[in-house]
């Protein structure tokens, strides 16, 4: 399946004038291949991940028209990818001066720190590390290997070190925790005195943001792409709803498909095609030091550091070398939004524009904290420093795409450093072959719900992003600003049980209920095990939750469903779209509910869905969110047949679920729903009272029960009437924890947690949901030939008091095999039960360890579902 581009792209190409001058600007310098074994290796196979793809797409593409915007770090990086892959006619247009453009490129420290909490990120990072290190630059190196050192000054910083090595783990990076003494042998300018330990990465380091970038432009260049600065770039040029070319002050390039990474000008210049990109310019401190005494004669000018990169996340400082000084840079202060309007053209400013005047005010409180842990800077001074610009986004995360509305404009924007050319490589890989090999979800242009693409939201939510960026943040941690922007009609009924909420997508979520603590208190008198957790694992969290988990397995419990995301699809088309995009057969009788999977091309899992037909042509899905109606929107028919409509606020849903969940309802309703007149996966519209509904005897919990639909309008009505008709069978309200731990017993994935677009069906369990029988879907090609290394398994721990909360390393033997997705305490077996990644070899059985601050806990790889295998509790 072509995405839009290539659908309306056309072979009719404008003449085109001999390249100005810029375009050999580096043609005759030497400039070895890049060599690196990864980076080599990456280079032959990416093309080879979907070669039938490819070989249409270049087919029908005819080496397209490609213009990138943005000769930074990301727009040469883009340039260098997408020429590897063989479409050599493309320009790079910069409004500064190549490659020191006045953007943030032209300023950036460099650090490249690899591992993060997001696996995507941290492979954005190591392939950096690897692609950076591959190159060279006349003038000198281009990456610096030195290694990196975060240190911690509190135990919360420690034990957050101990998480950091244990994603490392998980994600494949090199790194060791180290004790005080051997901090300072790596850092001699530390106070060992002052520290608890920290946490060493020998294959992170500095990279030469302005030389990376000149150096992937060469390579672009000797296959035919031209660079071109000092091109103020006016508009995008649209015909018939494509890109068409870019409008500059010297005329109009034309152009098939155009890329934006202009950097913190990005936001400006996609709003001229109607798109919004939630990120904001801020304002970061960078100072330097006069030189050092223990440095001097350390370094030469030519190789200007040596000790790693040092972060003390604590104070929100980080330190670099520049030969015998030193550099700071500082988070601690006010956040310092910038409007780019304010700023002047690169050719018309005294110094860069990314650049600002140092606020000498705002860095007092660093210069003490730095002093603090670097004694030796004492003697010193700041002699120069400077406020540098650059992005952040509300979730701390890069926006990548393409534009929905308009075909062949791309986004690469909020991209730092340290994962640019992994940016650039997914970017390329998604324009032209048309699946990214990396998993993007997080990063994706339209994962941001309408909420969140307010003015408002995206300034308040950046501006946190970066008071936080150095922060311990628990995984459970949600935002405390803008909240109860999103309520379900049932909201007030919960504050009034003492629900305390969670946040996400927008909407508020009961985590768990106050006024079930009495029960919880009987239960444990009765003999109900409640462990007790530590600090950590214990923040965000109430044995409550046990409680109300064990109560739906033994009596009945509500569940707030509605945040959970509902599209309508109609139309005659309608059949035909969903068979297309989804891997199981929807051709069934009106009533039928199907659970199944949307792929990629690649046969990557883009989401899983719950489908019920609820008329010939009306089709209701409980999807994952707005990357699932974009996906849909991409595809509907030129013809009109088929209708889509998010219904998901207008609406709202009571999961009722537990043994006496049919006690409680049969009397609300004049139908029949026996098991044997109401089967499972099956739907039905009726009336509960006079209130219509739709049920669906759907459970993601595992018990028998509904999901029980209505209009926004009636919700409040709904919940009452349940409510009370379920005092009669102790019914109560309960939240997301136990939902979760419910979910995870009975072996239901979570998309976007459990599993990826990294994964196939087969991998993550799952291909009882696709019908290889059935016409032809997308995906369905890629997977005759996959054969998974790793695949997704439950794992139940031994200890009853053993907790992992997600990413933490998995071991076989002493081996790290692969990492946990998800996990909850299970109230029914009185274990901790997770998810885990690991090799396909791994049998139900087996024993293994997974690490938790530190601390390795032995689990048992058990087979699915661990909870009423029978499936004779959701049947009954």
């Amino acid at each position: 399946m072509l995405n839009a581009q290539q659908r309306h792209i056309t072979q009719q190409c404008a003449p085109r004038g001999p390249p100005p001058s810029t375009a050999n600007f580096f043609v005759n310098e030497r400039f070895p291949a890049v060599d690196s074994p990864a980076v080599r290796r990456d280079h032959l196979l990416r093309n080879t991940n979907s070669l039938r793809i490819e070989q249409h797409r270049r087919h029908a593409l005819a080496n397209p028209r490609v213009v990138v915007i943005g000769a930074g770090i990301v727009g040469a990086s883009l340039a260098e990818e997408i020429t590897a892959r063989g479409w050599t006619d493309l320009t790079v247009l910069d409004r500064g001066p190549l490659f020191t453009t006045g953007g943030s490129t032209s300023h950036a420290p460099g650090l490249v720190f690899q591992t993060n909490p997001s696996k995507t990120m941290t492979e954005f990072a190591r392939y950096t590390t690897e692609k950076f290190g591959a190159l060279e630059h006349p003038e000198g190196w281009v990456f610096n290997r030195v290694g990196g050192l975060e240190v911690a000054t509190t135990r919360e910083r420690w034990r957050d070190l101990h998480r950091k090595a244990g994603w490392a783990r998980s994600w494949g990076i090199e790194g060791r925790l180290l004790d005080p003494a051997e901090c300072a042998a790596l850092h001699p300018l530390l106070d060992p005195e002052r520290i608890l330990g920290g946490f060493h990465t020998p294959t992170d380091g500095l990279a030469k943001a302005v030389r990376a970038a000149a150096a992937q432009a060469r390579l672009a260049t000797a296959r035919g792409a031209q660079f071109r600065g000092h091109q103020h770039v006016r508009g995008i040029v649209e015909r018939g709803g494509r890109v068409a070319g870019v409008e500059t002050a010297d005329g109009i390039v034309p152009a098939d498909i155009v890329v934006c990474a202009a950097g913190f000008w990005g936001a400006e210049l996609a709003k001229k095609v109607g798109l919004v990109l939630p990120l904001v310019p801020m304002a970061h401190q960078y100072a330097k030091t006069g030189p050092i005494a223990p440095l001097a004669g350390r370094n030469t000018e030519l190789g200007e550091a040596s000790l790693p990169i040092l972060r003390h996340q604590d104070r929100d400082l980080y330190f670099r070398e520049h030969v015998d000084r030193i550099g700071i840079g500082y988070y601690g202060h006010r956040p310092m939004p910038i409007d780019p309007a304010d700023l002047p053209e690169p050719s018309a400013a005294a110094s860069m524009p990314s650049m600002l005047p140092f606020t000498e005010d705002d860095f007092g409180p660093a210069w003490h904290e730095s002093v603090e842990l670097l004694p030796a800077l004492g003697d010193s001074k700041v002699e120069e420093g400077f406020n540098g610009i650059f992005s952040f986004t509300p979730d701390g995360f890069s926006i990548m795409g393409e534009h929905r509305e308009l075909a062949g404009f791309w986004v690469a924007e909020a991209v730092w450093v340290t994962h640019s050319a992994g940016v650039a490589r997914a970017t390329a890989e998604w324009i032209v072959d048309g699946t990214p090999g990396t998993d993007v979800h997080e990063c994706d242009l339209y994962r941001f719900e309408d909420v969140a693409r307010s003015a408002e939201f995206i300034r308040e939510t950046s501006a946190q992003a970066f008071v936080e960026v150095y922060d311990i943040i628990h995984p459970h941690q949600y935002r405390t600003a803008l909240r109860g922007l999103r309520t379900s009609p049932f909201h007030s009924r919960q504050a009034e049980l003492g629900a305390y909420f969670f946040e996400g997508g927008g909407w508020e979520r009961p985590a768990w209920y106050e006024a079930n603590a009495e029960l919880a208190q009987r239960l444990r008198a009765a003999g109900v095990p409640f462990p007790e957790r530590d600090e950590w694992s214990g923040r965000f969290w109430s044995p409550i939750s046990i409680a109300e988990a064990h109560w739906t397995r033994e009596r009945v419990a509500m569940y707030d469903m509605t945040p959970l995301t509902r599209y309508e699809l109609s139309g005659a088309g309608a059949l035909a779209l969903l068979q297309r995009l989804t891997t199981n057969n929807l051709d069934k009788s009106v009533g039928s509910v199907t659970y199944t999977l949307l792929l990629d091309e690649n046969g990557g899992i883009r989401s899983d869905l719950t489908v019920a037909r609820l008329g010939r042509h009306l089709f209701q899905v409980g999807a994952n969110g707005p990357l699932d109606f974009d996906w849909f929107t991409r595809h509907l028919p030129d013809d009109g047949s088929v209708t889509l409509r998010d219904i998901t606020g207008g609406t709202c849903c009571v999961g009722v679920w537990g043994p006496a969940a049919r006690d409680l309802v049969q009397p609300l309703c004049s139908d029949d729903i026996s098991h044997a007149a109401f089967k499972y996966f099956r739907a039905l519209r009726t009336h509960l009272g006079a209130i219509p509904v739709t049920m669906l005897r759907v459970s993601y919990v595992g018990e028998l029960g509904w999901e029980i639909y209505t209009s926004a309008e009636y919700g409040g009505a709904l919940w009452d009437l349940l409510w009370t008709a379920g005092r009669a069978h102790e019914v109560i309200a309960a939240g997301r924890i136990a939902f979760n731990s419910l979910r995870i017993e009975k072996g239901y994935r979570a998309w976007g947690t459990d599993m990826t677009p990294e994964h196939s069906p087969a991998a993550a369990g799952l291909d009882f949901a696709v019908r290889m029988d059935k016409a032809d879907f997308i995906g369905k090609d890629a997977l005759k030939h996959s054969a998974p290394e790793k695949t997704l398994h439950s794992i139940v721990f031994d200890d009853p008091a053993a907790v992992v909360l997600g990413k933490e390393p998995v071991y076989v033997g002493d081996t790290c095999a692969g990492y946990v997705t998800s996990a909850g305490y299970s109230a029914t077996i009185g274990r901790c039960i997770a998810y885990a990644w690991l090799p396909a070899a791994v049998e139900p059985g087996a024993v293994v360890e997974a690490e938790y601050l530190g601390q390795r806990h032995t689990a048992t790889v058990h087979a699915e579902p661990v909870v009423d295998p029978a499936m004779a509790r959701i049947r009954r």
